[in-house]
């Protein structure tokens, strides 16, 4: 009975811990974290959208963090690794994320379902299916379910292919709840494979793992592209400009009345 309740505890530390740092690095595009207990100590991974913000100025971030999950969390010794997600479009986590705050900014939940649906299928995804339930636009609870592509629903490649995440936001009208499904094609198994004599392609790029000492004195920090937005709230003002151009179900049967 007592292995029984380590796991529980131990599940319930890995949620607690989870949702701190959903709010803590939000602006980082927080996606998941790993947690393996090795000899020397903690080994914590990070994965993440925009390194440079977890790190901080000189590596202030990290050092913070560090304090924060062994005095409040219980690990012993963490040695945190910030991994940097190379399509966070295709991250269930962070695109539930970035839809609640379209959300909770005001923007019409038909036009953030209709702009996330498209720039998840433009990423290449193989199929993505969005679940948006609650105080939509009355009093009364409702839920509306988008999908676009093939979406496997039961069976061995569900399993596999088909990652998920659910999200929650406080708006005016009451919670809302975001559920999404994203297919990648680069996890499905085809039942029949044609082989053909081609050229070898070349290998694809390792994802970039960043191992952070917080011991020491000077910490390089990750060179940060200035085109692209630094952090969350950044993104998600561009994309909000972008939303305005969607169109939705009410304004076309509008213009054909």
């Amino acid at each position: 009975m007592s292995s029984v309740k380590n796991v529980i505890q131990d599940s319930y530390k890995l949620m607690l811990l989870k949702d701190y740092l959903r709010e803590a690095i939000k602006e980082a595009g927080f996606s998941a974290v790993d947690i393996q207990k090795t000899p020397t100590g903690t080994r914590v991974g990070l994965h993440v959208t925009r390194p440079g913000i977890v790190i901080g100025r000189k590596g202030s971030g990290i050092r913070d963090l560090t304090k924060v999950l062994e005095k409040d969390f219980g690990l012993k010794s963490p040695q945190i690794s910030v991994i940097e997600i190379p399509r966070p479009e295709l991250e269930p986590s962070v695109m539930c994320n970035r839809m609640s705050q379209h959300l909770a900014r005001g923007t019409a939940f038909r036009r953030a379902v209709m702009w996330t649906l498209q720039t998840i299928m433009e990423a290449g995804a193989m199929g993505v299916q969005i679940t948006i339930s609650g105080k939509l636009r009355g009093e009364r609870s409702s839920f509306e379910k988008h999908s676009k592509g093939i979406l496997p629903r039961a069976g061995y490649q569900a399993g596999i292919v088909v990652s998920e995440d659910i999200a929650h936001v406080e708006t005016k009208m009451g919670l809302i709840g975001v559920r999404i499904r994203i297919a990648r094609k680069e996890y499905y198994i085809p039942e029949f494979e044609l082989k053909i004599r081609k050229t070898p392609a070349p290998k694809p790029k390792p994802v970039e793992e960043i191992i952070v000492d917080p011991t020491a004195e000077v910490i390089e920090e990750p060179k940060i592209d200035p085109t692209k937005p630094r952090t969350e709230s950044e993104e998600i003002e561009r994309e909000e400009k972008l939303i305005e151009q969607v169109e939705v179900y009410e304004e076309v049967e509008e213009e054909l009345k």
